[in-house]
């Protein structure tokens, strides 16, 4: 019988099945890490050299305006269990998804090492994530690894139209495309969810809604799911809510709080990608500009360090003494919100919370304040009080909205409060990938696990997978491992495969 850890709640000294995969070609075990100017105004017209900035996620301007619900498409070979934007871009989908693929290399390594085991076969994942070449690199490898899948989109902005056309060519039931309203975004899940003739094992979601709409439409369905994947602060928070009321009956791995995905995709995603989605959208140039950066965890250090480099005044608001005094010693000002807004040029929320930055702020700000989200959620900014007669909205540019006050003041509104990265640019395909590759490894623990080596609860990926992960992605640094002496390993008390760390350490 498995013990357990009490720390992570994962199952000590039972070998997890994605370290017992073999491989025909090398007969090695799976977790064997590899050897190797002036301010140009916001409320100009769009250029064309603007609309081609957007051409990788998509352009509204350049899209058909009427609804992928009202036509049938069918893809070459007369497949139509797919609803998306046109299935005419499916080529140039495919070139991106070919691009993407060379800075993903440990779902490469792990299509070919474990592809002929098919480890996912009789996996049914439904899916609810951004819609991305990355993610489409991931979808593929799940479908190479010999899971079905159905996928919806986890935000109705990030969607990249000409990615799920290549996914509805290749054969995945793909239902999302750039621009949904509310009402397509559920509309788009419920089709994944309640299809004819298929019912899903897996989930693998980001926010919570796949989750919560299956939780909540399709109780029978819910209670029949082997396992379920969660990569965001908000649908892990979801998740033990459910844990704690006793209403959790599937077991679940939380991979936002691996190491992998806290320190890469939270950290150095949103270090490059904030900058590249703000450049986008507003032109800005942030020497001498003073920025509020709100939340300084992972994304929020991300976000500080990146407009810090550029020459920026940044500010810091935090409710955890801890990440606060990280933040002095990084040499920020760690200040109330309500104390510096009417002096800065841009707020970021990182808070995953709800109503951080409130209209009490907004009624406050300078003229032409940039506002904008990097929290998974788009709650952070309470929209709602925007929504009132006295406020005017213009829509300036693709996911830029001005809304201006009586007096004539305004602020600059990014994505609606939407991820602002994802919504307004891209990420990179690097970082992406090592979450990817846990994501998948994920899946096939759970997919594969025995019967009661997982209870109905939330739970940490184990250390050692989080170790394969990052070995896996190395050799593309061409960084090598230094390995412990016999001598070296029983001084520390440990394996000279690993893990290396104790589950309590902070990296």
């Amino acid at each position: 019988m498995a013990k357990w850890d009490s720390c992570d709640r994962s199952p000590a000294f039972i070998e997890p099945h994605w370290m017992q995969i073999q491989f025909s070609d090398q007969k090695k075990e799976f977790n064997k890490l590899p050897t190797k100017t002036a301010r140009r105004s916001l409320s100009r017209s769009i250029s064309q050299s603007s609309t081609d900035s957007f051409s990788s996620v998509g352009s509204e301007s350049s899209e058909d305006v009427s609804s992928p619900k009202d036509r049938i498409q069918k893809n070459s070979k007369g497949l139509s269990d797919f609803c998306i934007k046109n299935i005419k871009q499916a080529d140039f989908g495919r070139r991106e998804i070919e691009i993407a693929l060379q800075e993903m290399p440990a779902l490469m390594v792990l299509r070919k090492r474990a592809g002929d085991e098919k480890p996912l076969a009789g996996a049914k994942v439904v899916g609810c994530t951004h819609i991305t070449a990355q993610t489409a690199v991931l979808i593929e490898t799940l479908c190479v690894l010999g899971a079905q899948c159905r996928w919806a989109a986890c935000n109705i902005f990030s969607t990249q139209n000409a990615v799920a056309a290549a996914l509805a060519e290749g054969g995945v039931s793909v239902f999302a495309w750039r621009g949904e309203s509310e009402d397509d975004f559920w509309w788009c899940i419920d089709q994944c969810v309640g299809a004819k003739n298929w019912q899903p094992n897996m989930i693998l979601d980001d926010g919570g809604d796949l989750t919560h709409w299956i939780y909540k439409k399709y109780p029978s369905v819910f209670k029949r799911i082997k396992g379920i994947v969660e990569e965001s602060v908000t649908g892990v928070h979801r998740l033990y809510q459910l844990s704690k009321a006793g209403k959790l009956c599937v077991p679940a791995i939380n991979v936002n709080d691996s190491v992998t995905k806290q320190k890469f995709d939270n950290l150095y995603c949103c270090k490059e990608s904030l900058l590249d989605g703000l450049k986008r959208t507003t032109d800005i140039m942030f020497g001498g500009k003073q920025v509020v950066v709100c939340g300084y965890g992972e994304v929020g250090k991300g976000c500080c360090t990146a407009v810090k480099a550029l020459g920026a005044i940044v500010y810091v608001t935090e409710v955890d003494p801890i990440c606060a005094l990280q933040a002095c010693m990084d040499g920020f000002r760690v200040i109330k919100l309500s104390d510096v807004i009417r002096n800065v040029d841009m707020v970021i929320t990182c808070t995953g919370n709800k109503n951080v930055v409130r209209r009490e702020h907004l009624d406050r700000t300078k003229n032409g304040c940039i506002i904008c989200n990097m929290g998974h959620s788009n709650s952070e900014i309470d929209l709602v009080s925007l929504q009132t007669a006295e406020l005017r909205w213009e829509r300036v540019r693709p996911h830029v909205d001005h809304v201006v006050w009586p007096d004539g003041r305004r602020i600059v509104l990014l994505a609606k409060g939407r991820l602002l990265n994802l919504s307004c640019s891209t990420v990179p395909s690097c970082v992406l990938s090592i979450t990817a590759t846990t994501q998948a490894l994920a899946l096939i623990e759970l997919h594969n696990a025995p019967q009661g080596r997982y209870k109905q609860d939330v739970y940490l990926l184990p250390k050692k997978m989080d170790e394969y992960v990052a070995g896996l992605h190395l050799a593309t640094f061409d960084g090598h491992l230094t390995e412990l002496t016999d001598d070296q390993a029983k001084y520390l008390g440990i394996s000279k495969q690993g893990p290396f760390k104790p589950t309590y350490y902070r990296y």
